[in-house]
């Protein structure tokens, strides 16, 4: 990963193009992600929902599962990809907008 973070993927810019287009991952929260995708060199594809249990145990329980899984398949994995919750992403950020916008009389 850049300095700069990667861009996201095409599905998420097309639910909304003028706030997503232009939005570049570092760092993603924990709650904010959906699925793992975990794709491995002979085509097969695992898909990891990302459960409740796991948002409340926290991003050091989540990326120790994942170190142990990439550390198991390691010569089998292909790529990983995380798939964003877009609809809560959306959701917290029209919220926070609204709150913003309340708040400062422009």
């Amino acid at each position: 990963m850049t300095k700069t973070g990667r861009p996201l993927p095409k599905d998420v810019i097309e639910n909304w193009p003028e706030i997503f287009g232009d939005v570049r991952l570092n760092v993603v929260p924990l709650g904010y992600l959906h699925t793992v995708l975990v794709n491995f060199k002979d085509g097969k594809i695992w898909e990891i929902k990302i459960t409740q249990k796991a948002k409340r145990e926290g991003w050091d329980v989540f990326e120790r599962n994942l170190s142990e899984l990439v550390k198991s398949y390691e010569d089998k994995i292909d790529n990983i990809d995380f798939k964003l919750d877009t609809h809560r992403v959306r959701k917290d950020i029209e919220r926070s907008t609204q709150k913003f916008l309340k708040k400062k009389k422009l």
